[in-house]
């Protein structure tokens, strides 16, 4: 109806313009629009916002979001009558990472179409954006300059090999020959480049690929077999009357050359367009983009069955994955994963990168890989380093004119250890000693501990674990530990302390009042961990033994020693400790301290295996008298029994 009406007030020039639009070469077309909006008096209101509104679609198409809103919105002011116009708002405000502006429009688009999925995920999407924007993912994403150029690069893919050294993408850099300026795009067709890594691993200059699969026309989007001996790709020729329809063509690569490309024939429809083929990891299917009858709006990816006498029919993989929208560029992992672009998903504006999922009920679960892998603009073109969270993908963003560029990905690698040290009461370390490991995860391992005692294990993040440390002649040690659910590296510190059950261990930090056998409240932590030995330990019995000092008589302090063991004994009963497990004895003076390796290094005075009975006590100085009364001054535990209640 607007082509009617406005078919006596055109010009020449303006036919130019729609027809350049009709065959797709929106660049020229947007070039002449813009010439012809420039010339129309601003009193004919209703062609200069027909010639607006077409401008702006014709530089959507072309990338050019800064230009295409600009139209857009005097398409607006000039009351454009089409009210997709607040959509085409929204797309571009929200691909301009304008999310407020972008919902105005929306919600103004949705009012009069309610159920229309494209403006319903064009809300969500801006909404999600915000948050994406402010938390965002740990994929660390940099420019790759060493691989672009000033014009545009895309379809970066890595050939097969066991070093992932090489990769190929297209490129409509200047090749420096007398080329033809691409009506779509405003720039030179696109040609296969190829960049190497050197022995360092760092990426070298790419080269231009000189084989005969390389033309005057455009190329794009290589995807290899297997063994990298076919080479599947979009090719879109340069047709003379203006209808170029994209398609996929196939290369063998014969020695170090790649043949002459050739057609794929998946439908005997000449009109419609195939494009982005991907070949699965097993080789047995392609996937690719068509805009075939039959889909779900815009472009569909599709796969067809590779077989030795050609391909099977086309299989839509149905509007889990495809909308109303376009979805472009997929790409085969596995048996059950796959990625792919879409402007029709809940985004952050234009395409964004999406990862798909099999479940095991045969359905997809497709989930935005978020922001920064995604931006505002469009973002698509991904390719994986092997089985590695790394690789490449394209996007035009902070790009002003629209073209795009190759970036590379990288998902931290989240490590979490569990490491410290197996100890003996006097911390040397215990060179028999394992640490076995037990997680909800279902690990189950033990790990020895070297000479130094020391351990180290690797553990995954938000899982509950149960260690225990063990050594022949030592009682069990456990601890219980909780990884941190957030994704960053952690590195968990336990050091383990095993008590010998071939003689006395002193319990330090037990306070009893002075010349009494009541326990001192700061007394509480050394009791605590007697019951967690005993209950790591549950077989063994002990015998609670308490010492004083030279000073006094000998039934005084023996009977002292008896109360203030019993004190002990009569705490872990309370804590939940059987009483046939413990015996309280109480020895006074009659036992005085053998001075160990680990005392000695502590006070030089003393020697391993002084006795500190009163007669050497007094021997010393009236400071070291004052050590030697305080070590003999203890609470210790030796085991009885290791086999309590196993028969």
């Amino acid at each position: 109806m607007l082509a009617a009406l406005f078919f006596s007030c055109k010009s020449a020039k303006l036919g130019d313009a729609e027809e350049k639009q009709r065959v797709g070469e929106y660049y020229e077309a947007a070039s002449i629009y813009r010439k012809v909006y420039a010339k129309t008096s601003p009193m004919k209101r209703d062609l200069r916002g027909y010639i607006a509104y077409r401008m702006g679609d014709c530089y959507r198409m072309s990338n050019n979001t800064a230009r295409s809103l600009s139209a857009y919105m005097n398409a607006l002011r000039y009351d454009y009558p089409d009210s997709i116009l607040y959509l085409r708002l929204g797309q571009m405000y929200q691909k301009s990472g304008k999310y407020t502006e972008a919902l105005k429009y929306y919600d103004q688009y949705h009012l009069l179409f309610p159920e229309d999925l494209l403006a319903i995920n064009g809300i969500k999407g801006s909404e999600l954006a915000l948050d994406w924007k402010r938390k965002p993912t740990r994929y660390v994403v940099k420019r790759m300059d060493k691989l672009n150029s000033t014009k545009g690069e895309f379809g970066i893919m890595y050939y097969p090999s066991e070093k992932h050294d090489v990769l190929y993408f297209n490129s409509s850099r200047s090749k420096g020959g007398d080329e033809k300026i691409n009506g779509i795009t405003g720039t030179f067709n696109n040609d296969f480049f190829v960049v190497k890594q050197n022995e360092k691993g760092e990426w070298l200059a790419p080269e231009e690929l000189e084989d005969e699969v390389n033309t005057v026309s455009d190329e794009g989007t290589p995807s290899f077999s297997p063994d990298g001996n076919t080479m599947y790709y979009t090719y879109c020729a340069d047709a003379t009357d203006g209808n170029r329809v994209s398609e996929i063509y196939t290369s063998s690569r014969s020695g170090a050359k790649w043949a002459k490309g050739t057609r794929v024939e998946l439908a005997r429809d000449s009109l419609t367009s195939f494009g982005h083929p991907a070949v699965s990891p097993d080789g047995k299917y392609l996937y690719y983009v068509s805009d075939a009858i039959g889909g779900y709006g815009g472009k569909d990816i599709y796969r067809s069955h590779i077989t030795e006498n050609g391909y099977g029919a086309m299989e839509n993989l149905g509007p889990a994955i495809n909308t109303a929208g376009n979805e472009l560029f997929p790409y085969v992992r596995d048996s059950v994963t796959f990625y792919f672009a879409s402007d029709g998903h809940p985004g952050m504006g234009g395409l964004d990168l999406f990862k798909a999922s099999l479940d095991s009920t045969g359905h997809w679960r497709v989930e935005n890989m978020k922001y920064p892998l995604n931006s505002s603009d469009d973002d698509f073109g991904i390719t994986f380093r092997g089985t590695d969270n790394a690789g490449f993908f394209c996007s035009n963003r902070n790009d002003a004119r629209g073209f795009d560029h190759i970036y590379s990905f990288e998902y931290p690698v989240v490590t979490i250890f569990i490491e410290g040290y197996v100890f003996d009461v006097e911390e040397y370390p215990v060179t028999n000693a394992t640490v076995r490991i037990v997680g909800k995860d279902g690990l189950n391992v033990k790990v020895p501990v070297k000479n130094d005692g020391s351990y180290r294990m690797e553990l995954e993040r938000d899982i509950r674990y149960v260690m225990m440390a063990s050594a022949e002649g030592f009682l069990n040690q456990n601890f219980e530990l909780k990884t941190d659910p957030d994704e960053r590296n952690e590195t968990y510190i336990v050091d383990f302390f095993l008590s010998p059950t071939t003689k006395p261990v002193v319990v330090d930090n037990i306070f009893y009042d002075f010349d009494k056998a009541t326990l001192r409240p700061e007394s509480t932590k050394a009791l605590d961990g007697i019951i967690k030995v005993l209950n790591d330990n549950p077989n063994v019995t002990i015998e609670l033994s308490a010492h004083t000092d030279r000073k006094g008589s000998d039934s005084y302090n023996e009977k002292l020693a008896q109360q203030r063991a019993q004190s002990v004994v009569n705490y872990l009963i309370a804590g939940g400790i059987s009483s046939e497990r413990l015996t309280a004895k109480g020895y006074g003076k009659s036992m005085p301290k053998v001075i160990s390796k680990r005392i000695s290094e502590t006070y030089p005075f003393l020697k391993e295996g002084d006795v500190l009975s009163e007669t050497f006590v007094l021997s010393l100085t009236p400071e070291q008298q004052e050590v030697a009364d305080q070590l003999n001054r203890r609470t210790e535990f030796k085991v009885v029994r290791t086999d309590y209640n196993m028969y």
